[in-house]
Formats: C-alpha cells, structure tokens, sequence
C-alpha cells in the first residue's frame, strides 16, 4: 500500500463515521473544529491541520480564535468557558503523561456538556487521535483534503 492510500476502505470509513456522529452528537461545529485543530497541534499533524483550519473557517471561527489556539490558556477573553473546559479535556484525552484524565478537568468538562455530550466529546477527540495517527505514522502531507 502506497502511501496516498492511507488506509483499507472499511478502516477509513468507521473512522469517518465515529468522527461524523461524535461531532453531530457534540452539536456545535465550531467547537467541534476548535478541538480537532487542538489535539492536531499536539498530536503534529500538518495534514489534519490543514483541512481542519478551512472546514473550522467555513463554520465561522474567527481568526483570532485560530491564531491563538496554541496559546488558549493564556488567552483570556478569546475562548468562552464552555471552549476552555473543551479545550483543556481534548489536551488531557491527547496527552495522557498521568496516565488519565484528571478529575478536576473532567469534572470541569461536565458542568459544561450533559452526558450525552460530553460523551460524543470524548468521542471526538478519540477520534481525532486516531486519525493524527494515521496521518502522521503514514507521512501524509497537508493539501490533499478535498471536501
């Protein structure tokens, strides 16, 4: 297998739909972008950038929130509390350097997402994950997403 054949049909396609669903079931596309371009920047993902930072433009994130997503901590005013306690969940589920999520963060997260939600969050970010992964393990470059 080459390496624009990233990968099987079936493989690609159930990543696809757990990406797909988590995002429908999160109900808000924006934030939904905020959180894949996030665990992409950790994860070094150019390809998953690339695409992710058009689709998170065509969903009316503003710039400013794009520019300063490497730094949202820091960013006061940029992020609203319920993208803070998105953006700090979609770090800890990436970068698991304890071994879990802390509770603080999790109990954080879910004050600001009902179960339903919060679990199609944590779905998004798995799912993210993998397909960095995939991406980067691959050496896929970025410019070859196409809507």
């Amino acid at each position: 297998m080459s390496r624009t054949e990233v990968l099987d049909r079936e493989v690609g396609q159930a990543l696809s739909a757990l990406s797909a669903t988590a995002t429908r079931g999160l109900g808000d596309p924006a934030l939904a972008e905020l959180v894949v371009i996030r665990a992409s920047q950790l994860n070094h993902c150019a390809f998953c950038l690339d695409m992710h930072l058009g689709i998170a433009r065509e969903h009316g994130v503003s710039e400013k929130q794009l520019d300063l997503l490497a730094a949202w901590e820091e960013a006061e005013g940029v992020y609203d509390e319920r993208e803070r306690a998105a953006l700090a969940l979609t770090e800890a589920v990436t970068v698991l350097t304890e071994g879990f999520v802390p509770d603080e963060v999790y109990a954080t997260a879910a004050e600001h997402f009902d179960d339903g939600q919060l679990a199609h969050l944590i779905g998004l970010v798995v799912a993210i994950n993998n397909w960095n992964r995939v991406m980067v393990a691959r050496r896929i470059p970025p410019g070859g997403y196409r809507p």
